[in-house]
Order: structure tokens, then C-alpha cells, then sequence
């Protein structure tokens, strides 16, 4: 009996020092974050995180807008006790760059459950050494110069590159030149030099001029609209076409804002800035009184909207960043009114999928297209432009929901090395198979980057390095995919690519750069050109000739405000200075919902 017994003390000593691991660690098969939810997109060959069939209900967003989906489930006592809580017996967290697994990857969620560290925690947690961010560096800096020696050997002065056959096209439109003009005269005149010695010798504000000039030429397409908001075409000759189009897109006619109102600042002149807000607010008055939303495509002359469609992307994108973009760098008390009010709008009627983005039940949080005046969806596909938006959750300060949506479009690049330009959600399948190097998805992973300085993102960027290397390099530059799963190509290679899409590479991995290191704020415009973010674009000299009742009216409607205004917003996620410092050393996003958001796409 004694050998019975001491057989028993030993295994009930094990069970004892396994349970004093468990609690201390994390060490246990689970710690409450594998729960068993469906992710219940309507797809047959859908597999849950378990490998199980998903739910055949269809998905809660197909209803009414502004649903959530379901909540984070009440957990019982017993479930509750399973969720390691910080107190007298756990552990401290290690310091910046000595986070055991055991103890973050336990907390959240990068544990497998059958023990260990799962794919998602081998792939994208480990380090991004200094040498590897100087290689990746300097293959960016490789992938410019390669484009852009191209094309100034067989393309330029015309707008593009056909990098298949090495010679030119165009032409291009007039606002990313416009903005081109005044980047580089405001860092010509920049006092501090923080890029280096830029200075031009006895420049004489000639680029200024240049952007007056290109200005006045772009005035006529405002003129003769009886809503204020600008033809989409303009001769830079002789003006607006007799036959010109009298419907244009919001993102087209919302979106001059920024370089206007710099050059009516630099200038003194008020006209430029004038006619572009007064587009701006034209397209905001006539935004649904239901939703608040706007639609995609608008008459001119009648401000009867010709496309009900609103969504995240095409025809809208820029119309959104350039509200909160504009009040950042003129400090306008309305246009961040009209950013919070359309944020509100977007996420009540435009977000679906469950209501945080790193924790609960539910489908992934996603952005859909939907009807204007109802809410209700118009279709199951999404498009690569909507991939800026993470970027600019991220100058908000929504750092949760870009790390979910961000998340999506980086899934989608995964499976096919590529974003295609309408990606169909539901039936999982490019709908528009093509990608031209576009960079929103690079320009939100290095707002990312800059907001977490999560390793995560490094990671990311250097798989979208190397899928355009593998992919999309030619002869004399990089290629348009024609579809994204067969690799075919399209001869051309679009101005955004050199100056976005490797210009954001490039600033992702080389943390020494200027940008980073100055104690300068920068911006960029939605062409990707750099601006100084100072007090000088923030005076309006037109002003002081107001008369003093109207400075009486124009005090007496900000006092009347119920509320200060504030860079907000109405969600459930965590502001940036929120972000707890371990998470600077773990997965964004638990692994749990990275591996759903991969079933979601089709990628496993």
C-alpha cells in the first residue's frame, strides 16, 4: 500500500506544480480566448477556427443598418476564473524587447490550443533585426531608382511609363502636379533644411508661381455650375469643353481642399481656398438627412446624385481624408465638425461585423457599400482604395479598427500576392482581377507601423516588397497586374507608384529617416506629397478684413457648440495613448481572429 500511496503523492504533487504553472504563466491548453464562435459569412466550404463546419445562418449584416452583431457572451464564474488576471501572483510583463511567449502570447491569444506557439506567433512576432530593415531599406530604394531612371530614359517629359516596351504616355491630370509645385517650395524655403541642403540658389519663389499659374488655369471648371462644385475636366488652355460632363464624383470635386487652401495661404489670396470649400460644403449640404452619407457620383447642375452608392473607396475616398487632413494642417473648426459627423455615419451604417475589433464573438469588423438614403447594402465586394482607410483611422486616433480592417486587406494581398481592384467578400473571388501598383494598403501599413511600432508591420511591408519584386518587375520598370492570380501584366506603370507606393516603402523600414527624426509634423497630401505641418498654414490674412459684426456672429456660433471640439470618435476602440506597451511585443490582433479574417478571404 505504501507504494500506492506514494504513486498517488506524486501524481498529485505533478497536477499541483502543472496548476501553479498554469496560474502563473499561462501555460494551461486555453485561457479563455479560444471560444467557439462561426464566422458566418454564408459560405458553404467555410471552415470555423476549429476546423469545423461554419454556421449556414446568414450573416447579421445582410439586415438592418447599423446592426453590431452579437456582443461579447457574458462568460460564466467558472469561464471567468480561466482568464489569467493580474494580481499578487502573476508575473510582471519584461521590459521593451524581453517579452517571454509564455507570458504575452498566453494573455493574447498567440498560444495554439493544443500548446505552443502557433503560425501566426512564428511568423510575425519574432524580431525584424537592424540588418534586415536596412536590406529591406535599401531594396526599396532599389525599386525606385530602377522605376525612376526608366522613367526618365524612355518616358519622361510625359506623365507615365510603359515599363513592358520602355517608352511613355500620358498625359496626366493637374492636381498631383499642383501639389508636386508647392511640396517642393515649401521645402526649398524651409528654413531648418531638416532633409538636408535643398535650398536653390537665388530661388525666387518660381515653384510658387509655377502653382499660381496652374491654378488659374484649373479656376474656369468652378465657373458656370449652379451648385459650386467643379466640372471633372479642364482644359488648361482654353477652359471648360462646350460638351463637358456635368457629373463628377465626390472624391473629384471634394478633394482640393488641401492644395488650394496652401496656396491661397502662401499667396495671401483667398480665391483658391474660397472655391474649394465652397465645393466642399456644397457636396456636405446635400448628403442624405437619414444617414448622413454621401453618395459617389453627383450632377453638377442639379445636385441630384446620379450614383447612390456610398462606401470607403472609389469616387470617396479622398473626399473623407481630405476633411480631416484639412482641418490638421488649417486648424478649421467645420471641416473637422463635418469629419467627426460623416466618422459617426460611417460606422453606424457602413461597419459591420462584431463591435470590437480584438475581442468577442462575431464576424470581422468590415466596411461594406451601401445605399445612401437607406443604409442597406448594395453589394458584396470591396475595392483597393479603401485599403487608405486604416491610415486614416490611424491620424484619428481609431488605432483598433485600423489594426482589424488593415488585417483584411493584408489577407487578401497574402492569397494573391496582389489586391485586386474589387475583391467579391462573399463569393471569395477577385471580381475585378487587375492591380496597378496602388499604395493605400503601403500607406496604412506604415501609418501602422509609426502609430504601434509593432515588428508586425515590417513584416508585412517586406512581403509586399517582395511579392512586387517577384511579380511585377520587367524590363524597364514594374508592371500592371492584369489579374492577380494568373500574374499576367499590363504595360504601364502609374506616377502614384514612385511617388506613393515606393515612397512609403522606403519611409516604413528606415526609421532614421528626416520624417522620423526632424521633430518636424509632416502630412501627406492624398497624392503623397510631404507638407510641413506649422502655425504659418494656419493663418488666413483674409480674415482680419472681416467687419466686426460678422466676427461677433462667427463667436457667438462657436460659444453656442454644446460640446468643444475634439479629434474623437464614437467606437469602441482605444486611442492611441491608450495601447498598453505589451502590445508593442505581441500580435496586433490575437491570432484567433488573424486565422478567421484568413478563412474569411479563402487564404485557408
Amino acid at each position: 500500500m505504501q507504494w500506492k500511496s506514494l504513486v498517488l503523492g506524486l501524481l498529485l504533487l505533478r497536477l499541483g506544480l502543472h496548476g501553479a504553472l498554469w496560474l502563473a504563466f499561462g501555460l494551461g491548453p486555453s485561457m479563455g480566448f479560444y471560444q467557439r464562435f462561426p464566422i458566418s459569412f454564408g459560405l458553404q466550404n467555410l471552415k470555423g477556427i476549429e476546423g469545423r463546419a461554419a454556421s449556414s445562418a446568414p450573416p447579421y449584416w445582410l439586415g438592418a443598418p447599423g446592426v453590431r452583431g452579437p456582443q461579447p457572451s457574458r462568460r460564466t464564474p467558472a469561464e471567468q476564473s480561466s482568464r489569467p488576471e493580474k494580481g499578487p501572483g502573476t508575473p510582471e510583463p519584461p521590459g521593451p524587447g524581453m517579452c517571454p511567449k509564455s507570458y504575452w502570447a498566453s494573455l493574447l491569444g498567440g498560444w495554439a490550443p493544443g500548446g505552443g506557439v502557433d503560425e501566426y506567433e512564428r511568423r510575425y512576432s519574432s524580431a525584424f533585426p537592424p540588418q534586415l530593415r536596412a536590406q529591406m531599406r535599401d531594396l526599396a530604394r532599389g525599386m525606385f531608382a530602377f522605376g525612376y531612371d526608366n522613367y526618365m530614359a524612355h518616358a519622361f517629359p510625359e506623365d507615365e511609363l510603359n515599363p513592358i516596351h520602355c517608352r511613355g504616355r500620358g498625359p496626366d491630370r493637374g492636381n498631383p502636379v499642383l501639389g508636386s509645385l508647392l511640396s517642393a517650395h515649401r521645402i526649398i524655403t524651409d528654413s531648418e533644411q531638416p532633409f538636408g541642403d535643398m535650398t536653390i540658389k537665388d530661388y525666387d519663389n518660381e515653384l510658387l508661381h509655377m502653382a499660381r499659374d496652374l491654378a488659374l488655369r484649373l479656376l474656369p471648371a468652378f465657373e458656370n455650375t449652379k451648385t459650386g462644385i467643379p466640372y471633372p475636366r479642364v482644359n488648361l488652355k482654353s477652359g471648360v469643353p462646350p460638351d463637358s460632363n456635368n457629373e463628377t464624383c465626390t472624391a473629384g470635386a471634394g478633394s482640393l481642399l488641401v492644395e488650394f487652401g496652401i496656396l491661397s495661404r502662401l499667396l495671401g489670396d483667398s480665391t483658391f481656398e474660397w472655391v474649394a470649400r465652397r465645393a466642399v460644403k456644397a457636396l456636405w449640404n446635400l448628403r442624405s438627412n437619414y444617414t448622413g452619407l454621401l453618395g459617389n457620383v453627383i450632377n453638377i447642375q442639379t445636385g441630384t446624385w446620379v450614383g447612390r452608392q456610398s462606401g470607403l473607396g472609389a469616387g470617396l475616398d479622398s473626399f473623407y481624408e481630405y476633411l480631416l487632413k484639412s482641418y490638421i494642417l488649417f486648424g478649421e473648426d467645420d471641416d473637422l465638425e463635418m469629419f467627426n459627423a460623416a466618422y459617426r455615419s460611417i460606422q453606424t451604417f457602413l461597419r459591420r461585423g462584431r463591435r470590437a475589433c480584438n475581442e468577442g464573438e462575431g464576424d470581422p469588423p468590415l466596411y461594406v457599400n451601401v445605399n445612401m438614403f437607406s443604409g442597406q447594402m448594395m453589394n458584396t465586394w470591396i475595392d483597393s482604395l479603401q485599403a487608405f482607410f486604416p491610415g486614416l483611422q490611424i491620424l484619428i486616433g481609431d488605432v483598433e479598427n485600423a489594426i482589424c480592417l488593415h488585417a483584411f486587406y493584408y489577407a487578401i494581398w497574402k492569397r494573391f500576392g496582389a489586391l485586386p481592384e474589387r475583391y467579391n467578400w462573399q463569393l471569395q473571388v477577385p471580381e475585378t482581377p487587375f492591380y496597378p501598383l496602388r499604395p493605400e494598403l503601403v500607406e496604412s501599413t506604415y501609418l501602422l507601423y509609426q502609430a504601434t511600432k509593432n515588428p508586425f508591420y515590417l513584416h508585412v511591408g517586406m512581403d509586399i516588397l517582395q511579392s512586387l519584386e517577384k511579380h511585377t518587375k520587367v524590363k524597364c520598370g514594374y508592371a500592371t497586374l492584369h489579374h492577380v492570380i494568373e500574374k499576367s501584366k499590363e504595360d504601364r506603370m502609374e506616377s502614384f507608384f514612385l511617388s506613393e507606393t515606393c515612397k512609403y516603402l522606403y519611409l516604413l523600414f528606415d526609421e532614421e529617416n528626416p520624417v522620423h527624426q526632424s521633430g518636424n509634423g509632416y502630412m501627406f497630401t492624398t497624392e503623397g506629397h510631404i507638407i510641413s505641418v506649422d502655425k504659418y498654414l494656419r493663418n488666413s490674412p483674409w480674415k482680419k478684413s472681416l467687419s466686426e459684426e460678422e466676427v461677433g456672429e462667427h463667436q457667438e456660433e462657436k460659444m453656442s457648440r454644446s460640446k468643444p471640439l475634439e479629434l474623437k470618435v464614437n467606437t469602441s476602440g482605444l486611442n492611441c495613448n491608450r495601447i498598453p506597451d505589451e502590445r508593442r511585443y505581441s500580435l496586433p490582433l490575437k491570432s484567433i481572429y488573424m486565422r478567421q479574417i484568413d478563412q474569411m478571404v479563402g487564404l485557408i
